[in-house]
């Protein structure tokens, strides 16, 4: 049985010609053809197969390397997005295809249920060293939005298990935004967020006024700009009051049925990509710790360094979580996974038998095992992605600390001459993010197309136009990045 695999004998070119005709066909046709079928048969996020409405653009990617993508065309891109926040090593990175060989040459997946192996061990042990000190147990999931699920489920469970059967709702914050799934969704925004159209079938939640942008990540001669639907009004000071008593206020009138506060902490991301100060954070959480209600960071965009400060923006902010969502940078944009993790209390809540349960024995599990639970591939892959984040790589600190404060003291000096752009609202920097909010909204449509001749990729949403690049873009990469940023900004 130890000798060599049944599939070992098979070569390359063997394995190539095994493909059924219908892929075969699809590798080798011409490029118009590919993006043919592409447009009339595969939804691309957030978009319309409709025959009644002209088909949104997509760019042919051929391969990517470093900062770069390079389409089929023959146009090269330095990619402003990172895969959506992602691949923060870059692509094709050598340790991290490294990590994937030397797993792919183990095994590529087996289940959890029953079975452990090393790849998991080492990712836990990783995590629980690295996220705040409270948090010790581990839960492996499919992506981001199902570790918000999870994450929602302990919540609820958690309560159900001390007792507290009324606590059933959830606290979000206006503008916010945690995935697409059902529960996921039903924390998002559901007036200014993208799911109103499922308002009737979900969960209904309580939400709080988000804090006011932080001022001091406005770019210097912009602290007149306002962001869209502003909660500065016309002072800061009083409006970032008004936030954390607007919150308290929601917890103290109904924190006997309120399960858990989750918010993203510093930064909202694809509800605004907006910058709020970390006293906010600070009286959520004791607000939280008053009336027994599970404060849930969701850190999927933020963490990993992306916001700058900390490799986590919940530490930056001098605050623990009862329970922490990771995702996106964890696997360095190779693949889809997603951590939830919790403190012991709350492991043990979720374990507890309530005292009217007809349930025999004293525990119950946590209810969710998802197929790819743990798989060693994502495992092993983010083992080394986290371990190169954290590697002290020019002896001034670990690399994402370096990293983002080169990519932040560039981008405040490439994006200040938006300041002076008449459509432009609001100019902002923090950590490896810059954001550039218009008037009005960009047509996404004609960005594709212009992207490809500004040898940039940059996916605006709405009235914004962002940037949070690849850890490892070098300096003239993001001078590229910027500089179609503002003709962008300018041609809008």
């Amino acid at each position: 049985l130890r000798g060599m695999s049944l599939f070992q004998s098979l070569s390359s070119s063997a394995c190539d010609s095994r493909l059924h005709p219908a892929a075969e066909k699809a590798r080798h046709q011409s490029i118009s053809d590919h993006l043919n079928f592409d447009r009339h048969h595969l939804w691309h996020p957030y978009t319309s197969l409709s025959s009644q409405q002209p088909p949104t653009p997509v760019l042919p990617v051929e391969r990517a390397d470093g900062s770069c993508l390079y389409l089929e065309t023959g146009e090269v891109l330095v990619d402003g997005m990172s895969s959506w926040w992602s691949t923060v090593h870059g692509y094709n990175h050598p340790v991290l295809k490294q990590a994937m060989h030397r797993q792919l040459d183990l095994t590529s997946h087996v289940m959890f249920g029953g079975l452990t192996h090393r790849p998991a061990v080492e990712l836990a042990s990783l995590l629980v060293h690295v996220t705040p000190t409270s948090l010790t147990k581990v839960f492996f999931a499919d992506s981001g939005s199902v570790a918000v699920e999870v994450a929602l489920k302990m919540a609820l469970q958690y309560h159900r298990g001390r007792g507290n059967s009324k606590k059933t709702r959830f606290v979000s914050v206006k503008s916010g935004y945690h995935g697409d799934t059902f529960g996921a969704m039903s924390v998002c925004d559901p007036i200014t967020g993208m799911h109103s159209a499922f308002c009737n079938n979900l969960m209904q939640n309580l939400f709080v006024t988000r804090p006011p942008c932080d001022p001091k990540k406005r770019l210097k001669n912009s602290k007149k700009m306002k962001c869209s639907e502003c909660t500065c009004q016309d002072c800061y000071e009083e409006a970032l009051e008004a936030a954390c008593v607007g919150m308290e206020r929601t917890l103290d009138e109904h924190g006997d049925s309120i399960a858990a506060m989750i918010l993203e902490p510093l930064v909202q991301g694809a509800g605004g990509m907006r910058f709020y100060e970390a006293s906010y954070l600070r009286r959520v959480r004791e607000a939280c710790t008053k009336h027994n209600v599970l404060l849930i960071c969701d850190e999927i965009a933020t963490g990993f360094g992306r916001a700058g400060g900390a490799l986590f923006a919940s530490t930056e902010a001098g605050i623990e979580p009862d329970i922490m969502c990771v995702g996106k940078a964890i696997t360095g944009g190779t693949m889809t996974l997603g951590v939830t993790l919790a403190t012991d209390e709350v492991a043990e809540g979720v374990s507890s038998v309530p005292g009217d349960s007809t349930v025999l024995g004293g525990t119950l599990p946590l209810m969710h095992g998802p197929t790819f639970m743990g798989n060693p591939l994502a495992c092993a892959v983010s083992v080394a992605s986290v371990s190169m984040l954290l590697d002290d790589e020019s002896g001034q600190g670990p690399m994402w600390k370096t990293r983002t404060q080169s990519i932040e003291s560039q981008l405040k000096s490439l994006l200040e001459p938006g300041i002076h752009l008449e459509g432009v609202a609001d100019v902002r920097v923090r950590g490896a993010i810059g954001v550039i909010e218009m008037k009005a909204p960009l047509d996404s449509s004609a960005v594709t197309y212009r992207c490809k001749e500004l040898g940039a990729w940059l996916r605006p949403f709405g009235r914004l136009l962002y940037t949070m690049p690849p850890f490892v873009i070098q300096s003239d990469e993001l001078e590229r990045v910027a500089a179609a940023m503002l003709t962008l900004t300018r041609e809008a």
